[in-house]
């Protein structure tokens, strides 16, 4: 769990950092030069606005829509993930039994524990990495949304049911940290008091993404909260259309062994 927050707080700060390098009150071109400009935040700004092009230079909708397909292609990584989930989950109790065996802190010992550690993970088809993936993709998008968003006049200036998407809302916020909360807690959904005690880290993040989320989104233009809304409402129809079904196989895969 260390090393994922770790990589995690390190590609942030790359990212944070490619993203520094360009002004957000710059226009963005096809003329802008830079890679982080020409692959990352053109493209997303043309996407945006030729979508919404097609459906009479609705923003609003062109954001939604765009959010969507993001999401569709993240999907595999996301099914991903949640299986990583579900299965580190299940194999709780045998990671607890390791980690009391070989609780002494020297070094032999320690060694043993990731041995065995690893050789659980790879018996049981588990990749401690994998529920990284989707954060570290998504990184760069939501950040180069930021930019596409301040960075093309159009989608400022436009409207978007009760809100202007270049201004702060305060409804949005409370949406999306509440559809992330929903979404985590459905993640949750089916495990017992005690896989979730021996995870303490799953029982912190069902609290603390939805508030940071929730408290960011105050702090920026509503069209950024608009994508966290519609990404997160797509990720508690993808958690409930994917996860039930694998929950559903594994309990008639035991029922079968019994």
């Amino acid at each position: 769990m260390r090393k994922k927050v770790l990589l995690a707080v390190a590609l942030f700060g790359v990212v944070a950092l490619l993203a520094g390098c360009t002004e957000v009150d710059q226009e963005i071109t096809n003329e802008s030069t830079g890679i982080w400009n020409q692959y990352f935040v053109y493209p997303l700004s043309w996407l945006i606005t030729y979508t919404a092009e097609m459906f009479g230079e609705d923003y609003g909708l062109s954001i939604v829509l765009v959010t969507v397909l993001i999401r569709l292609v993240l999907l595999p990584l996301n099914i991903k993930q949640l299986r990583s989930s579900k299965a580190m989950q299940a194999i709780q109790p045998q990671l607890q039994e390791i980690r009391e065996k070989y609780s002494s802190k020297d070094a032999k010992t320690q060694q043993k524990l990731q041995q065995e550690t690893m050789e659980l993970f790879q018996k049981n088809g588990v990749n401690p990495l994998a529920g990284c993936l989707p954060v570290i993709v998504q990184m760069p998008i939501l950040i180069a949304f930021y930019h596409a968003i301040m960075r093309t006049a159009e989608i400022k200036e436009h409207s978007f049911l009760w809100f202007q998407l270049g201004e702060v809302d305060y409804i949005l916020p409370i949406l999306a940290a509440a559809f992330t909360f929903l979404q985590q807690k459905i993640m949750m959904a089916g495990t017992s008091s005690t896989q979730n005690q021996m995870m303490p880290q799953m029982t912190m993040m069902l609290y603390m993404m939805p508030v940071m989320i929730g408290v960011a989104a105050f702090f920026f233009p509503s069209a950024l909260a608009l994508y966290w809304v519609v990404g997160n409402l797509f990720m508690v129809a993808q958690t409930l259309l994917v996860r039930n079904p694998m929950m559903a196989k594994d309990a008639q895969s035991g029922g079968n062994k019994k």
